[in-house]
């Protein structure tokens, strides 16, 4: 029997009490290629991007994020709320193609008590398996990565170039 090598995150409790890159904000960071933050993009459209998450519950866990900055949802326009809902639509048919999970959580933190740790509105996708980890290794201060984030990056950057292109012939 063949043991598999997990990855451990110990520094995410640092991260959530404070500890990031020096920038005003890590969303907006992404969005304009700032060398001082991993950046994690998987696909952009228009004035939204897709990007994995840097601490992910889950493989394929995934943000949609407006470039540009605002805190709340209330904030977007009706073109950017039917946009990022187009673009989950499609993120969650990259998803099911590439991971097949049973199942996702989706939806946005608003504030920092709902445990938003990011002030920049994102909407997020978790993918879900029957087998997964539980909430354990989020309260032990450690997190067992099943996938390198380097290689869903590959696998779902590849996915949503060829999503997109089904998408745009389709709309031919």
């Amino acid at each position: 029997m063949e043991i598999e090598k997990h990855r451990v995150v110990s520094n995410k409790l640092s991260y959530a009490k404070g500890k990031r890159p020096d920038v005003p904000c890590i969303l907006c960071a992404v969005a304009s290629d700032d060398p001082r933050v991993d950046n994690l993009r998987v696909y952009r459209e228009g004035d939204l991007f897709v990007t994995l998450n840097l601490y992910p519950y889950n493989p394929g866990h995934l943000m949609i994020v407006p470039e540009r900055h605002c805190l709340d949802v209330r904030e977007l326009s009706e073109a950017e709320v039917l946009h990022i809902h187009r673009l989950q639509v499609m993120t969650l048919g990259v998803l099911d193609q590439v991971y097949s999970p049973g199942g996702y959580n989706i939806g946005y933190n608003l504030g920092r008590t709902s445990g938003a740790s990011i002030d920049h509105i994102h909407l997020q996708i978790v993918p879900r398996y029957r087998s997964e980890i539980g909430f354990f290794d989020i309260l032990s201060d450690s997190r067992v990565i099943v996938e390198d984030p380097r290689v869903t990056k590959e696998k779902l950057e590849h996915a949503f170039a060829a999503a997109a292109g089904a998408n745009s012939r389709q709309a031919r």
